[in-house]
């Protein structure tokens, strides 16, 4: 469990080759390519090559086409298809655009005049009492008429203009309008839509096509609507069965659009100098060889290896390396943060620490199983690694759900177990041992300290960053303070062995806050590679940073500590709450056995939840706080993503 160590490479040649070399570098899966502005400046005569990328037009319009009939076009062997030209590229695409125009115009008219008859049918549905013929009715001179609908509540107030010059004729209503028509002369029209705007009047306007009385044009738009929708559904099959002959070719000419187009923008990472090209990044050292053998037929190509401290304006990409049990929690990892590339590979700590703190917190042998099996079908389903994770945590929940004894909720299932081992009872009584299980809660949370400020001493020793791996509050003075600290605690409180007395005191307790305070100028003294400040402030200032941020270590100690008390807080809650579980299933009496699936169906999924959040919290702010800083970037070798849309 480490981190992958990496070689730098050079690669230089000529301008001809470039398209050639990128594709290769694509084609190995190893070359993680960095950008060109490092290696250019005003002297050097190296520039960025910024060309525009010749197949984002061909790409886009293929995606548009696709778009059309709901199609995702996929990654598939191109091998055959010969389109590096641009112009032969159009020509493909124009071909394809033209197979499918006709139809996709057919289906939009179709569609658009099926929506208007639509919704004419259900304007004229509500003027069926009106039996004259629209088109007399719109012919009218000295007439304006207007179609719509009126609030019940403003229907009653047309009484109020009753001296005006229009008519309001209601053919339809229903509890919240009134369906109708008005008329008023020309001269009064400005004055009468003004009125019936006020009332909430709601125009409705009657298509050109419908002709003759409301019944009339009902019955013809619908014998039109149902001739429009078979034709709707003949273009729509008539679709289906083009983009079933043309899918093949779609996916291939999309193939080969996106490859050229992915492995054009890797340009943009290259320098140039007249016929000459140069670009830079990294290779695991284990694919060296591997990746050198891919340009060994290419003479005018150089591909120069060199460890990667040679370039100290490069940062290495990280590309984590973990067994088969702590792959899954890179997840985590890589949502905190990759380390640095001397940093140290967390995975395998937070896999064990993560997996054991679960399982303690909710621990029951039905549900842990349960869990384990939903994992179990997440990864063979979806190849999820949470998927992954589940089942490993799960598998630690149904552990300690044997040291519980508890099945689903039932304490006393696993007796029968117990006893043919050879145990009176179960080895934990949740409710009675609550003492145990919180001193046990504290006791993991100083484990887990210590075991993080020793990696934090590890770390940054092999790094000679003496002010944080000996001065620090997690380094050596911060462990030497909490752990006497806690010694003296127990031995005094629990042994009644008072260790506090003037030589301990001073030796184990004072002397570790004096070189935390003083960590600077000491991890000066100690010719420190780490960041060393000096205060600007003079003595004063000095003094006063020091004291609150020692301040803030002290509470840090105290607070870390005490946090591990959730672990057994959620052993509790977890029993209570089935324990709840179990109540409501004896009062349910016929319905009991549904109240308990449905019990422990929410148990799993609410207090799972909460449990894995707070684990990872856990982790991200009791442990990783003290050893882990995630300031590394992710190993990303070049490839052809053809998952990915462009912009």
């Amino acid at each position: 469990m480490s981190i992958e160590r990496m070689e730098l490479v050079n690669i230089a040649g000529l301008m001809k080759d470039l398209d050639e070399v990128l594709e290769r570098c694509c084609r190995s899966q190893c070359f993680h390519i960095e950008a060109a502005s490092h290696d250019m400046d005003d002297n050097n005569g190296f520039k960025a090559l910024s060309e525009e990328n010749p197949y984002t037009e061909c790409l886009k319009r293929i995606y548009s086409v696709a778009q059309t009939v709901s199609y995702r076009p996929k990654g598939v062997d191109f091998s055959g298809e010969e389109m590096e030209e641009t112009e032969k590229c159009k020509v493909y695409v124009s071909e394809l655009e033209k197979s499918f125009s006709e139809y996709n115009l057919k289906i939009s008219e179709l569609s658009k005049s099926i929506s208007l008859r639509e919704q004419a049918l259900i304007q004229l549905n509500h003027l069926k009492g009106l039996n004259v013929d629209f088109k007399k009715i719109f012919s009218c001179k000295n007439i304006s008429v207007r179609f719509g609908k009126l609030p019940v509540d403003s229907y009653q107030k047309l009484v109020y203009y009753n001296d005006r010059p229009f008519v309001f004729v209601s053919f339809d209503n229903d509890k919240d309008y009134y369906w109708g028509v008005y008329f008023v002369p020309n001269a009064h029209k400005a004055v009468a839509d003004d009125i019936f705007e006020s009332l909430y009047f709601e125009r409705v306007r009657i298509p050109d096509f419908v002709k003759g009385t409301a019944e009339n044009a009902i019955e013809e738009i619908t014998a039109e609507l149902e001739k429009e929708r078979r034709e709707l559904e003949q273009a729509k099959i008539d679709v289906e069965n083009l983009l079933a002959e043309k899918k093949s070719e779609i996916d291939k000419i999309f193939s080969k659009l996106k490859h050229l187009h992915d492995v054009f923008e890797l340009r943009k990472n290259v320098s140039a100098l007249k016929d000459k090209f140069y670009l830079v990044g990294f290779v695991p050292k284990k694919e060296v060889k591997k990746f050198m053998g891919v340009f060994a037929d290419m003479p005018d190509v150089a591909v120069l290896v060199n460890p990667p401290e040679l370039d100290k304006r490069l940062e290495p990409p990280i590309k984590l390396r973990n067994n088969w049990f702590a792959k899954p929690f890179e997840i985590f990892v890589e949502m905190y943060g990759l380390p640095s590339y001397n940093g140290f590979n967390p995975t395998m700590f937070v896999a064990i620490t993560y997996t054991l703190i679960f399982g303690i917190m909710f621990g029951d042998l039905g549900q842990g199983l349960a869990i384990a099996l939903a994992g179990l079908f997440i990864w063979k389903k979806k190849k999820n690694r949470f998927g992954q994770i589940l089942t490993r945590i799960g598998c630690s929940s149904a552990f300690f759900g044997l040291v519980y004894g508890s099945v689903f909720g039932y304490e006393e299932a696993l007796n029968p177990l117990y006893k043919l081992i050879g145990l009176k009872e179960k080895p934990i009584e949740v409710f009675e041992d609550t003492h145990t299980i919180l001193i046990g809660a504290i006791s993991i949370g100083v484990v887990l300290i210590i075991v993080s400020i020793l990696i934090n001493i590890f770390v940054n020793l092999k790094n000679k960053d003496y002010e944080k791996a000996l001065f620090g509050n997690s380094g050596l003075a911060g462990l030497v303070f909490y752990s006497a600290t806690l010694v003296a605690m127990v031995s005094t409180f629990v042994f009644g062995h008072n260790l506090f007395k003037a030589p301990y005191v001073l030796g184990l307790i004072v002397l570790p806050l004096l070189v935390m305070f003083f960590r600077v100028p000491l991890a000066k003294l100690a010719h420190t590679k780490g960041h060393v400040e000096e205060s600007e402030g003079g003595i004063g200032e000095f003094i006063t940073e020091n004291f609150f941020e020692l301040f803030e270590y002290l509470l840090s100690y105290i607070t870390n500590t005490m946090s591990f008390l959730r672990i057994g807080g959620f052993v509790l809650s977890h029993a209570g709450l089935m324990l709840v579980v179990m109540v409501l299933a004896k009062s349910a009496a016929l319905f009991a056995p549904i109240v308990v699936i449905i019990g422990n169906i929410f148990v799993i999924g609410m207090e799972g939840l909460i449990v894995g959040i707070q684990c990872l919290r856990l982790e991200y702010y009791e442990m990783f706080s003290r050893f882990y800083e995630g300031d590394g970037h992710a190993f990303k070798p070049v490839s052809v993503d053809y998952n990915s849309e462009i912009e």
